[in-house]
């Protein structure tokens, strides 16, 4: 079976500014569009939920997803494995959690190789040692840029951390077994980091995965009886020009998100983590 494994504790998030304080205004130049074809759109018998797909950190992952979303192969697919303040699980045709795609199963990618390329920013006191930081959305643990002068390729080694609202891909035992079912995260889980690809995060619909019915936690979150179900799965890119949502993303790297970042860091003390940020996003269209 296909599963994610290890029962997270729900953890409270804070929105990425404090209230009561004023972050700067951002500026124009302060904001990214995310690329329709990496924006995931999930209708869902509860609502709708759209995800940032991240290529840079897990290219044939994201391709995979985009593949059999854009073929509707996920429409109609139920949420089979729903476990409050852990995670939802979906994308088995059969809603058993044992089935898959007719295409080959995909090679792990745990970690990436970063370059300064990558577009990272990173997020100070945001893990209790080492770097960790952005790529687009997703929070990701890495080595430092000054290891790159020592490597062969000028890349180092990072990979996802599975925060709240990151996109996950469900496996059997064999680390090389993904294939078509992924689970979006409800709560931080550090068991998952490094054992399964990290490849996306939730712009918005967050409030919908943690709605979705759940099963029992003695079944491991089994859903049997009217589980929820993904209506329609596809990239903006797939849909027509006038049902297209656009996605703006506050960019990590900006002044602006830093900033906030800085004040949610002042409100947690000892106890923030890269995991206390959210992203800050602008939908318009459909």
């Amino acid at each position: 079976m296909k599963i994610a494994l290890a029962l997270a504790t729900a953890l409270t998030l804070l929105p990425l500014a404090v209230a009561g304080q004023s972050a700067p205004t951002p500026a124009a130049s302060d904001w990214r569009t995310v690329a329709p074809e990496n924006l995931l759109v999930i209708d869902t018998s509860k609502g709708r939920i759209l995800v940032e797909l991240e290529p840079r950190a897990a290219p044939r992952h994201a391709e995979r997803i985009r593949t059999l979303a854009d073929q509707g192969f996920y429409d109609g697919h139920k949420f089979h494995r729903v476990l409050t303040g852990f995670m939802a699980q979906t994308g088995d045709p059969l809603g058993t959690g044992a089935g898959g795609s007719e295409l080959a199963d995909v090679v792990a990618e745990f970690t990436f190789r970063r370059g300064r390329d990558t577009g990272f920013a990173a997020i100070e006191g945001g893990a209790a040692s080492g770097l960790v930081g952005m790529v687009g959305s997703l929070p990701v643990q890495t080595q430092p840029d000054a290891q790159m002068m020592v490597t062969s390729d000028f890349r180092v080694d990072a990979s996802g951390l599975f925060c709240t609202g990151v996109l996950g891909m469900a496996r059997s035992g064999d680390p090389n077994s993904a294939n078509s079912q992924f689970f979006l995260m409800m709560a931080p889980n550090a068991v998952l980091n490094g054992q399964y690809t990290a490849f996306g995060r939730i712009l918005q619909g967050l409030d919908v995965v943690q709605s979705l019915k759940a099963g029992p936690e003695a079944e491991d979150g089994r859903v049997t009886e009217n589980p929820d179900t993904m209506t329609r799965v596809r990239t903006a890119s797939a849909l027509p020009e006038g049902e297209r949502p656009v996605a703006r993303v506050l960019d990590a790297r900006s002044a602006a998100y830093q900033a906030r970042a800085a004040e949610t860091r002042t409100a947690r003390g000892r106890q923030f983590s890269i995991c206390d940020l959210q992203p800050v996003v602008e939908i318009t269209g459909a």
